[in-house]
């Protein structure tokens, strides 16, 4: 099970990127599949998180309405698509997944247990 994120990048704030998680090993659908990440200096958040097999999903409050979690299975692949983007957003950006199927994305931070490498997002003017 491999998970590789990519996409991040310098943007100015109000800019727009989206990241993407590629799935090898395994196929995505069958997972819940969620965002974190982790700013300088502070803990690892959680950003969304979708589940196509039980259609539990979850947004965090501090980027709902900007952030959009979403998957394409034919490319193995989930995308967060982020726009709006503000200083605050700055953080390394992680994608996970677990097998703890019965929780789907309600299970805890500690349950995901495989995670991608993580992609820098830099908003700065």
């Amino acid at each position: 099970v491999q998970l590789q994120a990519s996409g991040g990048g310098l943007v100015q704030p109000g800019g727009s990127l989206r990241l993407s998680c590629a799935a090898s090993g395994f196929r995505l659908d069958n997972y819940p599949i969620a965002w974190f990440r982790q700013a300088p200096g502070k803990g690892r958040e959680g950003v969304s998180c979708h589940y196509d097999s039980d259609g539990s999903t979850w947004t965090a409050d501090s980027v709902k309405g900007r952030f959009t979690i979403s998957r394409d299975n034919a490319k193995n692949t989930v995308y967060l698509q982020m726009t709006n983007l503000t200083p605050e957003d700055t953080a390394v950006y992680y994608c996970a997944t677990h097998s703890r199927f019965a929780y789907g994305c309600f299970a805890e931070i500690s349950d995901f247990n495989y995670w991608g490498q993580g992609t820098q997002v830099t908003v700065s003017s």
